[in-house]
């Protein structure tokens, strides 16, 4: 069973407010779900994000995936620290002009 830590759609048309929950792949965006960690409120400025820090870290520690935005939610809450940025060097060789071969 894959599961999974995504949004559940909530709100009135045109109005969305989101609960972050913890839910199984298979089951639909709205459906069935495990635990409620958390809620978003877009509509809001700034946006309001609660999450609870203790159930959320249980679950990704038992193997729950986040979706890409509550991933972005979580970096922005401090669940889980920002990706490290890798800083590529590019090495540039210099090469001496080849002589044409005939």
């Amino acid at each position: 069973m894959a599961v999974k830590i995504r949004l559940k759609r909530m709100g009135a048309n045109k109005k969305p407010f989101y609960r972050v929950v913890v839910a199984d792949g298979r089951a639909p965006r709205d459906g069935r779900f495990i635990e409620e960690i958390g809620y978003y409120n877009p509509l809001k400025e700034p946006s309001e994000i609660k999450i609870d820090r203790e159930k959320a870290e249980k679950w990704l520690g038992n193997g729950a995936q986040p979706t890409d935005t509550v991933k972005r939610l979580f970096n922005l809450t401090g669940v889980i620290k920002p990706a490290a940025v890798k800083e590529q060097t590019k090495t540039t060789e210099i090469e001496n002009p080849a002589e044409p071969t005939e």
